[in-house]
């Protein structure tokens, strides 16, 4: 149950799947390229990673023989990911994910549910997250202009080498 923050540009999930059937290197390009762009997103989503949110999140925990905690901010920040999503019915294209279990328990716990780990941390609406989304939505500003010139561009490469 990784904790993520969508940025959706229209024509990337069919641009990035066109790209594997042509060429498998274009893809590989293209998805770099637009890592490199959305740096300054997953930078700000590591960031807001500073400290041990409750004093219990240090310790042990685990459930089914899962381990769940102990939260390590070091954990948490290396757990931003940026994942590209081109299922038919994925909502996102590119996904700037949390995949640390105890950090993306942090962001969601209480979310769906009332629960005693949600009512200590805080409230979170329904769809949200704590920290790494409102971080990452407010860094996308720049970089959806420059990832709707990335695709268009790479649209008209393959549009010409065809």
């Amino acid at each position: 149950m990784p904790a993520s923050t969508t940025i959706e540009v229209v024509g990337v999930k069919q641009t990035i799947n066109s790209l594997r059937k042509i060429d498998p290197q274009l893809q590989k390009d293209f998805k770099a390229d637009a890592t490199q762009i959305a740096q300054p997103a997953i930078q700000a989503g590591k960031a807001v990673y500073k400290e041990l949110p409750l004093s219990g999140m240090k310790y042990g925990w685990t459930q089914r023989d899962r381990k769940l905690f102990p939260f390590t901010v070091t954990k948490a920040i290396n757990g931003v990911r940026m994942r590209f999503d081109t299922r038919r019915n994925a909502v996102g294209v590119i996904l700037i994910e949390q995949k640390d279990p105890a950090a993306a328990i942090f962001e969601t716990a209480g979310r769906a549910n009332a629960n005693k780990l949600g009512n200590a941390l805080g409230f979170v609406g329904a769809g949200r997250t704590r920290l790494i989304g409102p971080a990452v939505y407010k860094a996308r500003r720049g970089i959806e202009a420059e990832m709707t010139k990335m695709i268009a561009k790479t649209m008209r490469d393959v549009q010409r080498d065809i």
